[in-house]
């Protein structure tokens, strides 16, 4: 990641993103595996995202991310599939969910009979079957239980603006010198714990020489020491959507390259699982009004694929990350960054800085953070946390090594975010600036974090949410 701190763009404001849908559902029943004689229970909870809004009359293709958890034998939360909502058209709403159950990847498939003659028991009855490799080995049934659900499932559904990921991957530099432009991608290899760093950037240098490309791949192993290539610098060819350059691409839905003549290689397609995340203000990415613009194309991805170095090469299935855009004139002159996904479709981002400008620089770090929980995003406005309004102080951030955090309260919640990275797990590298100045960031693929949410009730603060992640979070602090 690369820290910036200004930005300018002479492109034209986009037209209007469409209106998707997404909402909450919560389902239990249960499930007679055909190699047994008793009933197991179930749990389903899903959340669901539309491209655009649902069509009564119509079918609309959604996709589902959530929890399963299933008594005595499954508890996955990173449950995946698709749903095809299509009440009056086909007379249907069917589930199609892939999930893991003892190491074995299964699919759950099933759907509502929508009938006039029984509207509520129809909508509500999900008969499905479980496949494993295409063959069925259990069927059940789930209930949506209104009693205890209707009024949460009701109160869940949102109608975001909704961006294409692949729109935001496109280079936003027009030919101004002194400009930095930056695309990252962070994730976790489920199955070693191997956390792994693909990094981008465009250089136009302040002088007015000719803008170069270049970047670096790492891996961060769970057991054994961090490893780093790089590519480049070589000449700059946009192409309109989004890096390529030395034989590196990385644009949407598509990763791959490699570095110091192959000893790292990579080739992954991304799937965008979740909405854009905007961790600085939406308006400073479509108006470069700030002193900086980074946003998250997709919250949440998923990668399968391969990556390679040296003799090693791990084979990826759904490996949770992320990739992020940043464009500005150069790094900060402190800065801290945090991706973290939570689970159960949860993910936080932070960025805190220090301004390289005159007057700003002896400032303490903004902070902008965004969690974004149950499908909500939270502060609700980014400035919010950055200069704090409505009782609420600005969020403070101390950045150190080798463990530095983030508090701050808006409106009835408060956080605490503390973020440990590891010296053995830690990768620092010199970043060069536009005007050919030097910083070096500090990053680790496999940090440690603590999440503490909370909530004003009468009588005081309560837990609201907690999270720990051992080695499974991204971060980075960067100093001059």
């Amino acid at each position: 990641m690369t820290a910036p701190t200004s930005a300018h763009d002479a492109t034209r404001r986009p037209a209007a993103p469409a209106r998707g849908t997404v909402f909450r559902e919560t389902m239990l029943g249960t499930l007679r595996r055909d190699d047994e004689d008793h009933v197991r229970r179930v749990r389903m909870d899903l959340r669901v995202t539309a491209e655009r809004r649902l069509r009564v009359l119509g079918t609309t293709e959604a996709r589902a991310t959530g929890r399963i958890r299933i008594a005595g034998w499954a508890d996955d939360p990173g449950a995946e599939g698709e749903l095809e909502i299509s009440p009056l058209a086909r007379h249907r709403i069917r589930y199609r969910i892939t999930f893991t159950a003892d190491g074995r990847r299964l699919t759950l498939d099933g759907w509502k009979s929508v009938t006039p003659r029984r509207p509520v028991a129809s909508m509500t009855v999900l008969p499905y079957t479980l496949y494993e490799d295409g063959t069925r080995i259990g069927t059940g049934s789930l209930r949506f239980p209104l009693a205890t659900q209707l009024l949460p499932f009701l109160t869940s559904f949102r109608f975001p603006r909704r961006a294409d990921p692949g729109t935001l991957l496109a280079p936003r530099w027009r030919g101004e010198p002194g400009c930095t432009e930056v695309w990252y991608t962070t994730l976790t290899d489920p199955d070693t714990g191997s956390g792994l760093w693909l990094h981008h950037e465009l250089t136009a240098p302040a002088d007015g020489s000719a803008p170069y490309a270049h970047g670096w791949a790492a891996v961060f192993p769970k057991d054994g020491p961090v490893r780093h290539a790089r590519f480049g610098p070589a000449g700059w060819t946009p192409d309109g959507h989004g890096f390529t350059a030395d034989g590196v691409e990385a644009g949407p839905g598509r990763l791959s390259g490699s570095a110091e003549g192959g000893a790292l290689r990579w080739d992954l397609t991304e799937r965008p699982v979740d909405e854009p995340l905007f961790t600085l203000p939406r308006w400073s990415w479509r108006r470069p009004l700030l002193p900086a613009a980074q946003l998250l194309p997709a919250a949440r991805a998923c990668y399968d694929g391969t990556f390679s170095h040296d003799d090693t090469t791990l084979t990826l299935a759904s490996a949770p990350g992320a990739s992020a855009r940043i464009y500005g004139h150069g790094n900060a002159r402190r800065w801290a960054w945090l991706h973290a996904d939570l689970g159960g479709g949860d993910v936080l981002e932070i960025v805190a800085a220090v301004s390289m400008r005159p007057g700003l620089r002896r400032l303490p770090p903004l902070v902008f953070l965004r969690l974004r929980r149950q499908g909500r995003t939270w502060p609700r406005r980014a400035e919010r946390t950055a200069v704090g309004w409505a009782g609420a102080g600005r969020f403070r951030a101390g950045i150190a090594l080798p463990t530095w955090t983030v508090t701050g309260r808006a409106g009835l919640r408060r956080i605490r975010v503390e973020v440990t990275q590891h010296t053995d797990r830690t990768l620092a590298l010199d970043y060069t600036d536009p005007d050919g100045s030097h910083a070096t960031c500090r990053n680790s693929e496999r940090a440690d974090a603590h999440v503490l949410l909370e909530r004003w009730w009468p009588g005081g603060w309560r837990t609201e949410a907690e999270w720990t992640l051992e080695g499974t979070a991204h971060a980075e602090v960067g100093t001059r």
